[in-house]
């Protein structure tokens, strides 16, 4: 193994041991202490619309970015944005870095404002009516190159939060709620 793939071996063995062990912020803090920066890339696959941004550097949230992926993860139908918890977007970092995915998230939903939500929940079961994207604390995703199944187990062994799964809708829900997991 060559060095420098040894040694990124060795930090995600690391971010990934402390990640099961330490307290969601713990967690955060841990991530950056391993980045100087941090960055996301999503592709929104209802609007077409990519981002690609560092959203963390030098100790502290980049406000223009945290302004653009609010922007990409709104709700598309009313075009409803809403501020989305920066420890969603932590989460989604810590998990990028554990699959070592090498494309955007894609977006399936990510903020919900209320009518959405209700309309989706009336047409639909597996909707909670009181959904963790309507506080913008949650976001379903896919990542090309990366089995569901791939997916899901990160977001499980992260405990980030909530993690649903639906293999039929293929995308993975993740949340920055209390710990747990479903399948829909």
């Amino acid at each position: 193994m060559k060095d420098s793939n040894r040694r990124k071996f060795l930090k995600l063995g690391v971010l990934a041991a402390a990640a099961g062990l330490a307290s969601s912020p713990a967690r955060a803090t841990l991530s950056g202490v391993l980045a100087p920066e941090r960055s996301l890339a999503f592709y929104n696959i209802h609007t077409g619309e990519n981002l690609q941004t560092v959203y963390w550097a030098e100790g502290g949230y980049i406000p223009q970015a945290l302004n653009d992926i609010n922007h990409i993860l709104r709700d598309f139908r009313n075009d409803e944005t809403k501020i989305m918890a920066p420890e969603l977007l932590d989460l989604l970092y810590r998990l990028n870095t554990v699959i070592d995915a090498r494309q955007p998230f894609h977006i399936i939903s990510g903020y919900r404002s209320p009518a959405t939500n209700a309309m989706l929940a009336a047409r639909s079961n597996g909707v909670a009516k009181h959904s963790m994207h309507l506080d913008g604390k949650a976001t379903d995703i896919r990542v090309p190159g990366r089995e569901l199944i791939q997916v899901r187990r990160a977001a499980l062994m992260l405990r980030g939060g909530g993690v649903g799964y639906y293999p039929n809708s293929d995308f993975v829900h993740v949340d920055v709620g209390r710990t747990r997991q479903w399948q829909g």
